[in-house]
């Protein structure tokens, strides 16, 4: 246990550091457009390094660990692989945006050329939705953290975060939270790496006590979740603004490649280790607590100094993916108001933070309303990339997505008999993940979109929808486009 005095000035310390890094962008040279996408500015090791610090939040400290203690080594490389897998897909689906639509901001302004107000509601709500979570699930986190390792107040912690990532944020829009994500992703490899190092030389466990947990072995189950954790932890970041930001920011498209790529790359080991531990944590029979925190109840066992540093890597996985989050919300909204000024993007930034500090002061666990997003967002990704295929139209996508979304109560549906008892299993009462929902939620979206498309008999010019995305960058002051 850290002690209330050091976990306080831990806490602080390592804000204020990310707050001096923040701050040193120079504001009053910004523009909306800097402000919202810093467009074509960044080269591949600051993407990479953004990459990997917003994709890794205080959620690996939970999740991997537990899945790891509860699953094994099957369902960790598949949750591994399926925190790197959304980063690839930026770096492949970036490229054909970038190429359709030069001036854009984000999917939900292409999704509202290309297919009408109607898709494009759904879109947006949805990704405001999902990131608002994610933004609730990040500070809850942290809250929880420091409630496990030191006794001081958990509401500290979360207003602490929550105030400066805002601040520097507000301040400086995205330039701020990439000059902080590079810095942020050398504490995030170094932390855990002492980590590691430190489970390996003072409790390692045996083979013998590994291979006795079962957590090892290749099994039906371990698959299935890791599946599902793929398919849930892509579709869902697929949404996140704050990555499509990242997509017109790179200074072009092979940039935006080699830095996703490289992101993923050390975005996988990163996590297999932290769910590696948790299967440490099982294999020496240690009480994991309800709910389970593998990882907090293996570093009971150790010094003083590794609680320290587990401290420091929360809070700065934490700051990482909040001042994304915060800035991503901020500008998917502007987004919507080509006639935004920045003072209005700042002020929409504190507004949309404060309902997720209200709920995270509360501490309840939103496990299952992330699952319940991540399954909306199944439902409706397929039809909104489909957009960059030039016979999708606008009725298909709409019933691509009304097909996703029947789609994911229909294993229930027809397992159970029962519409009612499906769309319940739908909405993941026992919060945990499971297969069915999500392929379903996929292919019918998938098919049914591209049927309809196809009937349809329509060819959509894509040059069209990029030179609209372009008037409407020219509306935004200060944003004539690339």
């Amino acid at each position: 246990m850290v002690g209330p005095g050091l976990a306080v000035a831990v806490v602080l310390a390592t804000l204020a550091v990310f707050a001096w890094v923040g701050f040193r962008v120079r504001a009053r040279d910004l523009d909306v457009a800097d402000y919202m996408i810093a467009r074509n500015t960044q080269r591949a090791v600051s993407l990479g390094a953004s990459f990997l610090a917003s994709g890794l939040g205080a959620w690996i400290l939970f999740a991997p660990p537990e899945i790891g203690a509860s699953v094994g080594v099957v369902a960790v490389l598949g949750y591994a692989i399926g925190a790197a897998t959304p980063v690839v897909c930026f770096g492949l689906l970036g490229r054909r945006m970038r190429a359709v639509v030069p001036a854009g901001h984000s999917l939900s302004e292409f999704v509202r050329v290309r297919y009408g107000r109607a898709f494009h509601g759904f879109v947006v709500a949805v990704s405001v939705a999902y990131m608002l979570l994610f933004l609730t699930a990040e500070l809850t986190a942290v809250g929880a953290v420091v409630g496990i390792l030191s006794t001081i107040d958990p509401r500290v912690a979360v207003v602490a975060v929550a105030a400066v990532t805002l601040a520097y944020t507000a301040y400086g829009g995205l330039r701020a939270s990439l000059r902080t994500d590079r810095w942020q992703a050398w504490f995030i490899l170094g932390l855990l790496a002492v980590g590691a190092v430190a489970v390996a030389v003072v409790a390692p466990p045996s083979p013998g006590q590994v291979a006795a947990t079962g957590l090892s072995t290749l099994d039906a189950r371990g698959f299935e979740v890791a599946a599902a954790l793929i398919i849930a932890v892509t579709v869902a970041n697929l949404f996140h603004q704050g990555y499509w930001q990242r997509v017109w920011a790179a200074a072009d498209a092979r940039t935006l490649a080699r830095g996703a790529w490289g992101g993923a790359v050390l975005i996988v080991p990163a996590v297999a280790l932290v769910g590696g531990i948790g299967i440490a944590a099982a294999a020496h029979g240690l009480e994991l607590g309800a709910p389970p925190a593998p990882l907090f109840a293996l570093v009971a066992e150790l010094p003083v100094w590794v609680g320290v540093a587990v401290l420091v890597l929360a809070v700065a996985l934490v700051a990482s993916s909040v001042d994304t989050l915060e800035n991503g919300l901020a500008s998917l909204v502007a987004a919507e108001r080509p006639t935004l000024p920045l003072s209005g993007a700042r002020v929409i930034t504190a507004l949309l933070v404060v309902p997720a500090v209200v709920i995270a002061l509360q501490g309840h666990s939103v496990l299952r309303l992330f699952l319940i997003a991540d399954l909306l967002c199944a439902a409706l990704v397929v039809p909104a990339l489909l957009g960059l295929w030039s016979r999708a139209t606008t009725a298909g996508a709409l019933a691509g997505g009304l097909a996703g979304l029947a789609g994911a109560v229909a294993p229930g549906w027809l397992a159970t008999g029962s519409m009612r008892t499906g769309l319940w299993l739908a909405t993941f009462p026992d919060a945990v993940p499971t297969l069915p929902p999500f392929a379903w939620a996929l292919g019918a979206s998938a098919v049914v979109t591209i049927v309809t498309s196809l009937a349809g008999r329509r060819s959509t010019d894509l040059s069209t929808v990029g030179a609209e995305v372009g008037r409407r960058s020219a509306a935004r002051r200060g944003d004539p486009g690339p």
